[in-house]
Order: structure tokens, then C-alpha cells, then sequence
């Protein structure tokens, strides 16, 4: 075969190619993968999971102190909050009225004292002191 023959038909047969290929060519179209920038929602799991496996970063303020307890620890730790609780319950009967309305006057308990005042406006300040440290917290709310 003649070379011009060759490089005749190889034009011919790029030139088919390209234009096959442009024919089925489509525009290209940016879906977005993350759901929170519009991307399909059911996505968020497994993102949400392969970012969490690829984090090696810890939080230092965060303690493991509760899988280093022992058992008797973290029952006497959830005693104590039960205790608490039972303690603020008491507490707060005594100082809500049976209309729903707390009460000025001070509480004391074996480490805190609570004082209830009346502040401008008709409101109530509640200042919860505790004895051993002198530590004090304060809010004020709606006195109807």
C-alpha cells in the first residue's frame, strides 16, 4: 500500500473517532457528594463514619476517668448523684410554693446554702453558696 494511501485512511479513521466521540459526548454536571452543601443526605452517615475512623486527634480536656474506675468507684460515683438528686428534689419542695412560685428565704443543707431574694422588677435571686469552699452561683428568674 502507498503511504499516502496509509496516512489517507488514518486521517479518515481519526476523523470518525472524533467525531463518534463528540457525538456522545454530555455536558459535565458537579453533584455534590457532603449533604450539607447539597448533596444526597443518605450520604452523611458514611462520611460522618470515615471521617471519625480517620481521626487521631483526642480532646485533652475530655478525661477517660470513667473507664479507669473501678466498679465500686462508679457505683459510689452514681450513688452520690443519686443522693443529690433526692437532696435537690427535698430542696426545691421546700422552697416552691403549692402555686408553682418559689419562695424568699435561705435553705442550708450540709454543704450549701440557698437564699432566695426578691430583686427589682418582681423577680428572684437564687444564690447557691457552698459552705466548704465559699464557691457561689447566682440567677435570677421570673418571680411570677
Amino acid at each position: 500500500m502507498h503511504p499516502a494511501n496509509i496516512a489517507s485512511r488514518l486521517a479518515a479513521i481519526a476523523a470518525l473517532l472524533i467525531t463518534h466521540a463528540t457525538a456522545n459526548a454530555s455536558p459535565l454536571v458537579y453533584e455534590p457528594v457532603n449533604p450539607t452543601f447539597g448533596g444526597n443526605p443518605l450520604n452523611g452517615a458514611v462520611l460522618m463514619d470515615q471521617a471519625n475512623a480517620q481521626n487521631k486527634h483526642t480532646d485533652p480536656s475530655l478525661s477517660d476517668s470513667l473507664t479507669q474506675q473501678s466498679t465500686l468507684d462508679q457505683f459510689n460515683s452514681q450513688l452520690q448523684q443519686a443522693i443529690l438528686s433526692r437532696v435537690a428534689t427535698s430542696v426545691t419542695s421546700s422552697i416552691v410554693g403549692n402555686d408553682g412560685t418559689l419562695k424568699p428565704g435561705t435553705i442550708n443543707t450540709g454543704n450549701f446554702s440557698i437564699a432566695i431574694s426578691q430583686v427589682s422588677g418582681g423577680n428572684l435571686q437564687v444564690t447557691t453558696t457552698d459552705k466548704t469552699t465559699g464557691a457561689t452561683t447566682t440567677f435570677v428568674v421570673s418571680g411570677q
